[in-house]
């Protein structure tokens, strides 16, 4: 059994990958274009999943792919502009937990 994979060493696989077969990273530019393309192929598995939309014959029901593809091409925009991800990843749950521990909990419509 894998023992899974830590953000940074994700990010260290991604920049290895790049290294040995991309030739280069795309710009940030581009990368961000294609992170809107895989944002959109992942909120159309969703769509048709989850909502009322169906599948078109020959579609896959691949969730874990298209999300996989966003975290790929995020890693690469981290990556490029010398994001840690595990760091600020760490900073957003602090920040979360000081702003919103009682606003999530106090909220009736979600205690219904």
């Amino acid at each position: 059994m894998s023992k899974g994979v830590t953000i940074k060493e994700a990010q260290q696989m991604v920049d290895q990958w790049i290294k040995e077969y991309g030739v280069r990273y795309f710009s940030e530019l581009t990368n961000m274009a294609c992170l809107t393309e895989e944002v959109g192929e992942l909120a159309r598995v969703i769509a048709r999943k989850y909502g009322d939309q169906s599948f078109k014959a020959g579609e896959k029901e691949n969730l874990g792919e298209e999300m996989a593809d966003v975290l790929w091409v995020l890693i690469c925009l981290a990556n490029q502009t010398g994001v840690d991800l595990t760091d600020e990843f760490e900073k957003s749950m602090l920040k979360k937990t000081q702003r919103d521990s009682l606003r999530h909990i106090e909220n009736e419509k979600l205690l219904a």
